[in-house]
């Protein structure tokens, strides 16, 4: 019996959905525009699952399904860490943790020209911006958001770059903070940024801090908001002893 997909695709945002699962009718959502993101694949009208995990929705009309992994699959417009691996003529080979090295135009860069592409040597870590991302092809990268400003894109300098689960990396970027980041703000002063690939860059005046923060994000992943905080002050109370 085949499944009926629901009329309101919210009915099932943060609930577990597994492989071929229907979550949105598009005959039903007339006169609106929905962004897929990793996890979901459309055939004609049906949006459907392709990896088990909690179906996560942002607003205005994003759509995808978050899992934990170490693997990360490209998504257009995913802001992600990568690091340089080679330079060539035309782009910058970038490691992403993706399936395939990403391609990074070298003008792809605010107000870029023949007459000032920068230098990157290999093992840079850069900031950047999934343009491209379609199958069974490199993904393309952009140091420059949509309006074509760098905004925080680029190169990442000094700090320390961590590994983690891609679901890990989403929780950190989840609005409102997450409870660890805002316990850790509250108390020291950092430099951070995640990428959706599952790598996390930190950056302060003194390495203890780094390492605190650090420690304290890797920690988290299982933790609930209210544990998050405790082990947060108890690993502040560690070093103030």
């Amino acid at each position: 019996m085949e499944d009926k997909p629901s009329t309101s695709p919210m009915s099932f945002v943060d609930q577990i959905v597994v492989p071929g699962d229907v979550v949105i009718d598009l005959s039903t959502m007339t006169n609106q525009t929905i962004k897929l993101g990793g996890g979901l694949r459309q055939e004609s009208d049906a949006i459907s699952v392709m990896k088990a995990g909690k179906l996560r929705f942002s607003k205005p009309n994003k759509y995808w399904v978050e899992s934990s992994q170490k693997r990360y699959l490209p998504c257009v417009e995913d802001t992600v860490l990568g690091i340089v691996v080679d330079s060539k003529a035309e782009n910058f080979l970038v490691d992403i943790k993706g399936p395939a090295l990403a391609f990074l135009p070298v003008l792809a860069f605010e107000g870029g020209t023949r007459r000032n592409i920068p230098k990157f040597e290999g093992g840079t870590l850069l900031y950047v911006r999934v343009v491209k991302a379609n199958p069974g092809m490199n993904p393309e990268l952009s140091c420059t958001d949509a309006s074509g400003k760098a905004a925080e894109f680029g190169a990442l300098k000094d700090g320390y770059m961590f590994e983690c689960s891609t679901g890990l990396s989403r929780m950190l970027l989840s609005s409102p903070t997450c409870p660890v980041l805002e316990a850790l703000g509250n108390k020291l002063s950092f430099e951070i940024a995640v990428g959706l690939n599952g790598r996390v860059w930190v950056n302060a005046t003194s390495p203890s801090t780094v390492i605190i923060v650090a420690n304290a994000i890797m920690n988290s992943e299982t933790l609930s908001g209210v544990q998050q905080k405790i082990m947060v002050e108890k690993l502040l109370q560690k070093i103030q002893t």
